[in-house]
Formats: C-alpha cells, structure tokens, sequence
C-alpha cells in the first residue's frame, strides 16, 4: 500500500529543500521516495502564466465543491432555520437525514450548530436540563470564540450571567471539559493541584507494555514547548510501544481537543489503519483525552482506552519517557525563537532522527523504523 504523507510533512519538506538539502539528502534522511519529492515541488511550483500552483488549484476545487454543498443545502430550504424553531433538535434531526449526503461539519456550518453539541446530542437524553445544558454549550461556544478563546469558565460564566443565564461556575467548568475548551495558556506551566479533583477511569494496560508485534499497544500524551514569540505550545504525540516509533503527533498553539484528534488520526493513516480493533490506547486523565470528541473516535475505531491512574506517570512511561529524551536531546538545547522555528526542529527530530537514525536499547538497539519494517516482514 502506498504511503500517504499529510500536508504538514510535504510543506516542511519543501521548506528544508528551500533553504538548500538536496532531494537525495532529504530522500535518505526522511525514507521518502526523491520522485515523491520532485512531484511535491512540481506541485508546488507555481505556473507563470497562471501564478497558482497544482497545489493551490487542487485547494481551489476543493473550497469551491464545499461552496457548492453548502449552496445545495440551502437551496433545501433550511436557511434561516434558527428564526423558525426554538430547539436545535430538530436541526439535529435534519443533519441525520442529511448526512448521508453531505460532510457533518459541513451541515453542522451551514446550520449554524456546533459540530460537538450535534455529536454530543447522539448518546445524551433530551431531558429538560439536558437541552438546556445544551443551549448553555452555544452561547458558552460563541462567547468563546468571541474572545479568541481567551476567556476561561470564570469570565464566560460572568458573561452568561449578563445575558439572563442562571448558572453556577462548576457548571460551565463541566460543559467546557465536555466541550474539550479551556482558556489559551499564557503562564508558565503549573502542574494541576493535588486536591483537584479527577474523575478515575479503567487503566487496561497496569503498566503492562509488552507486545508481539506493531499496533497492539500506543501510548499518547502532551507537552509543553516554549518559544520567545508565542509562548507556551504543546506537543500532543502517539507512540507504538513495540517499536518506540512516533506514529503520529500534532504541534499547536493552544492545548485543545483538536490537537490530540489530530495527533491520533496522522497514526491511524501513517499505519495504514481503518479500524483499530483490539488495539489499547494508553492516556492520562486531561480533559483533552476524556473529552466526548476523543473518546467517540476511539469508539468509531474500536480502539480500547485505558487511562493512567492520577499522580502515576509509570502507567504512560513510553511516551513519557520519549518527551523527556526530546526536551534533553533538542528543545532544552535550543532557543526557539517563534512557533514555525519550533515547528520545523520538531519534525526534523521526531521523523529525521527519533524515528530513522536513534537506537534504542529496549528494541535491541535498533532505530524505531527498523523495528517497524522487521514486525511488517513477520506479519
């Protein structure tokens, strides 16, 4: 099966070409093929005449299809809905039978509903305070990005309260967890307090990490990664703990949902994976991990989720002790000066060095790579 690289890859690859490696160099270095590159470059390279790349037009046919959907939508009559019912169940309703059809986040868009309430209204009763935690999670959503996610549970709970809601702090505390939001972390990092309280989950694994083979047991979590201009940032990564090798991670600017769902999703496709059954996922407790979107992709992928216990870091010691030996070899070395510096260090540690050129001891003093190709020829 061929190898799909995602659209962060290509571009980072291009910009290292850009500043003077070689196709071959790059080729060796990354295990991507010098003909994958040379048709990422052509791709990329814009027209004369035109100005626009096979890349840009490619983005253009993709923007214009989702236009055309939407006009389609509409054209069904179901704009304005929002003036006419007073429930956004029955815009549910309409998004059920029209998914069929149509991408959700492109009906949840054109509906003007959000696309975690439509998802989290699936498994959830429509008992009274259940639709009005459910109105509460919109307005919570609009004042949110309003403040460019800005705004923590105190101040959008001041806010609601300007706008006639009768609602306590914990309350908007729990539906932002549900909802996977937070306020952006500006602050130097502090642990969560001990005292705080944190719901107990499953742990599957008991600090049992061995394997016969790939894709059996990952392990995933987050850290944090300063940079002069933004900041605060955060790594989210998958580890498959046969081999140690980083299968999929996600570099961000604000530690939500989004960016574990996407760190999880680039190791479903990097494996070539379409359904993860019987596979264990191990995580922490965050908010990110325990968040309706999260767990509801892992149920759609028949992925196992075990949860470490609070204050025992051994229960996801595999990844843990990846970001550590990142923070050693790399970030506590560096400087870096802006996000997109960052950016480009990360990838060319995780997938030039980490994964390609690093032995490890615990897999017999090969490279994670190696020890994926050596699981694939016995498979």
């Amino acid at each position: 099966m061929t190898q799909r690289y995602n659209q962060e890859t290509r571009e980072l690859v291009l910009q290292l070409n850009e500043q003077g490696q070689s196709v071959p160099s790059l080729a060796r270095e990354y295990g991507i093929s010098e003909a994958t590159i040379y048709n990422w470059k052509k791709a990329y390279t814009p027209d004369e005449e035109t100005g626009k790349s096979q890349a840009d037009i490619h983005q253009m046919e993709k923007e214009m299809h989702r236009m055309k959907q939407e006009i389609d939508i509409l054209k069904k009559g179901y704009h304005h809905i929002h003036e006419r019912v007073s429930d956004d169940t029955l815009i549910y309703e309409i998004i059920d039978e029209e998914r069929q059809e149509y991408p959700v986040r492109t009906l949840t868009n054109v509906l003007e509903v959000s696309k975690s309430t439509y998802y989290a209204s699936k498994n959830r009763c429509p008992s009274r305070r259940n639709q009005k935690n459910e109105q509460l999670k919109e307005e919570i959503l609009q004042i949110y990005e309003k403040s460019k996610h800005r705004y923590g549970a105190p101040k959008i709970t001041h806010k609601l309260v300007q706008y006639g809601w009768k609602v306590s702090l914990k309350r908007v505390q729990r539906l932002m967890r549900e909802l996977g939001i937070r306020s952006i972390i500006r602050k130097k990092y502090r642990p969560a307090s001990n005292h705080e309280k944190v719901e107990s989950r499953e742990n599957l694994l008991k600090q049992d990490f061995s394997t016969t083979s790939i894709n059996q047991k990952w392990s995933a979590d987050i850290t944090y990664i300063h940079t002069q201009k933004e900041g605060w940032t955060y790594l989210a990564s998958v580890m498959d703990l046969y081999s140690r090798k980083i299968i999929g991670y996600s570099y961000g600017k604000q530690m939500t949902t989004p960016i574990v769902v996407e760190a999880f999703q680039q190791a479903m496709q990097n494996q070539q994976l379409k359904d993860g059954k019987g596979l264990i996922l191990q995580t922490d407790l965050g908010t990110q991990y325990t968040s309706y979107e999260f767990e509801n992709l892992l149920l759609q992928c028949h992925i196992n989720h075990s949860y470490s216990r609070k204050g025992t870091p051994y229960d996801n010691s595999g990844i843990e002790s990846f970001h550590a030996t990142l923070k050693k070899e790399e970030v506590y070395l560096k400087h870096y000066r802006s996000f997109d510096e960052a950016r480009l260090a990360l990838f060319q540690y995780i997938n030039g060095w980490y994964n390609r050129e690093r032995i490890h001891g615990n897999i017999n003093y090969l490279t994670p790579q190696q020890a994926e190709d050596q699981a694939k020829m016995l498979a």
